[in-house]
């Protein structure tokens, strides 16, 4: 099935929702799709006609945005089918916003917003929203640092009057900061150090990339862990939490006019701040094939090759020097799909059944849209027996064979409907409306993006995907990493979770 590349993921994962907007968009509209898909390609039929109107919206109620006078942004999507409300702080601020060495900040910083105010001691906002009956969490990304709660309707005003707080008067002293420091190095140590695929994708960034701030882990290296400060996290906020860079997003049982009456009241009065001008990073053009090997304990082998290929910049307008990249990435997500979006696809047919089989598992994804450059991601597992590099030719070997050959209207009519399906079924959530708005917003992207995308799909030919798969996969934009197992000592124990560490 189609699985979100790691470089999409942050390395911060013990959060209750995915954190990019690439990534909220491509596991529930791929993987929510996909499940319906499933249970649909055993019948073995056709797939459907795109027929949109077959399927009942979860919500007709409008979402509406509106700006506070100092500059925030707020976003309201009324859903009444329960009493429940999520609210949700995102700031545009993420580890692509960081400077070398200092890596990791942006998810220190939002560690830190845990821990207190001049009237909220360390841990005790998240005891209130406990009592209030609610659960919360926050997550950090390459693009973006987000806040969450869900809780009763009836107690939204606590919640954002709590959040407001934090976000305008965040203050904590140097020896908590030294403490869940030492909190964030164990969550590196276990998820990134203790994993060794996890591993590689962080040198295969630091490879990819040479300009753009995508190269460093979201987490951060762990020798800036080290040498980061308290002062380093106070500066990091200063500079990035300001009203004209944040959105708050309301969803759930509410009212429009109610939720604009609470942000006037808690977020209006914070003062407006200039956004900080943000240099470009543009990525240099890549001149050949650059390869990596990784060795560490594993069981198994494993390569992945990551192509360079546009992102989608814009849903809206359209101008001459984006219409061609904005396409070619629609069309890039649909040859993706087309690879390994459903049970069957061209990879798992080619790569894992038959006399001919090379691996025990094979994926494809794209990099749909981020504030970043994107990349295109082949991987697979070997088969025992085989090589990494018998599997990389047969993965080459499967999009050559489409920019040869193209592919059939039935199977991009199938992974079209799938798509469908997946955008309006996703958003039975009143998590993922929430999710999806405030991922629109930090990238620029118009609110209805959801809808807009889906018809962008609809009108992606077989042509076109034929035609990318002829025009990004070539040597000059490639990268491949493998990983070349040890030998694991059995005796070494599972390390033991540390206090403060959030699980999955």
């Amino acid at each position: 099935m189609t699985r979100i590349h790691p470089p999409a993921i942050p390395s911060d994962l013990p959060r209750a929702l995915p954190p990019t907007p690439g990534f909220a968009l491509r596991s529930a509209l791929l993987a929510g799709g996909m499940a319906l898909f499933t249970a649909a390609s055993a019948q073995s039929q056709p797939a459907a006609a795109l027929a949109p109107a077959t399927f009942p919206a979860p919500s007709a109620q409008k979402t509406e945005q509106f700006m506070l006078s100092n500059g925030m942004t707020v976003i309201v999507k009324p859903d009444r089918r329960a009493p429940t409300a999520i609210n949700m702080l995102w700031v545009r601020v993420g580890a692509m916003d960081e400077v070398d060495g200092t890596s990791g900040v942006a998810h220190v910083l939002e560690h830190m917003l845990f821990k207190g105010t001049p009237d909220l001691k360390p841990g005790e906002f998240s005891r209130r929203v406990a009592a209030l009956g609610g659960r919360e969490n926050a997550f950090t990304s390459r693009d973006s640092t987000g806040y969450f709660q869900q809780i009763p309707a009836r107690r939204l005003e606590d919640v954002m009057k709590l959040e407001a707080d934090r976000f305008a008067r965040n203050q904590w002293d140097d020896d908590e900061f030294k403490r869940e420091l030492e909190v964030v190095k164990e969550e590196r140590r276990m998820r990134t150090d203790d994993n060794p695929r996890s591993q590689l994708y962080e040198a295969l960034n630091a490879t990819v990339y040479q300009a753009s701030p995508y190269r460093r882990p979201v987490v951060g290296w762990m020798s800036d862990l080290d040498a980061m400060t308290a002062d380093d996290a106070r500066a990091f906020f200063q500079r990035w939490y300001v009203p004209a860079n944040a959105a708050v997003v309301v969803a759930g049982d509410v009212d429009p006019q109610e939720v604009r009456r609470l942000a006037e009241k808690y977020y209006g009065p914070i003062p407006a701040r200039a956004v900080p001008a943000r240099k470009p990073r543009e990525e240099p053009a890549q001149a050949g094939i650059r390869r990596i090997e990784f060795k560490a304990p594993a069981e198994q082998a494993y390569v992945t090759l990551a192509f360079k290929v546009p992102g989608l910049d814009s849903l809206a307008t359209q101008t001459p020097a984006n219409a061609q990249a904005n396409a070619d990435a629609l069309a890039l997500t649909v040859l993706s799909a087309v690879l390994d979006g459903y049970s069957g696809a061209r990879l798992d047919r080619a790569l894992t059944q038959g006399e001919g089989r090379v691996a025990d598992s094979a994926g494809s994804s794209n990099g749909l849209y981020g504030r970043g450059p994107q990349l295109f991601i082949l991987d697979g597992v070997p088969a025992q027996g085989k090589t990494p590099e018998q599997v990389e030719a047969a993965l080459r070997e499967q999009i050559a064979k489409v920019a040869r050959e193209g592919v059939s209207e039935s199977e991009l009519n199938r992974v079209k409907t799938q798509w469908v399906a997946g955008e309006v079924y996703k958003l039975d959530s009143v998590m993922n409306q929430a999710r999806e708005l405030g991922g629109y917003w930090v990238q620029g992207l118009p609110l209805d993006s959801g809808e807009r995308l889906i018809e962008r799909l609809r009108g992606v030919t077989a042509e076109q995907v034929k035609t990318v798969a002829a025009r990004y996969f070539g040597d000059d934009q490639l990268t491949v990493a493998i990983l070349r197992p040890q030998p694991i000592d059995k005796n070494r124990k599972p390390r033991a979770p540390v206090a403060g560490v959030r699980q999955d």
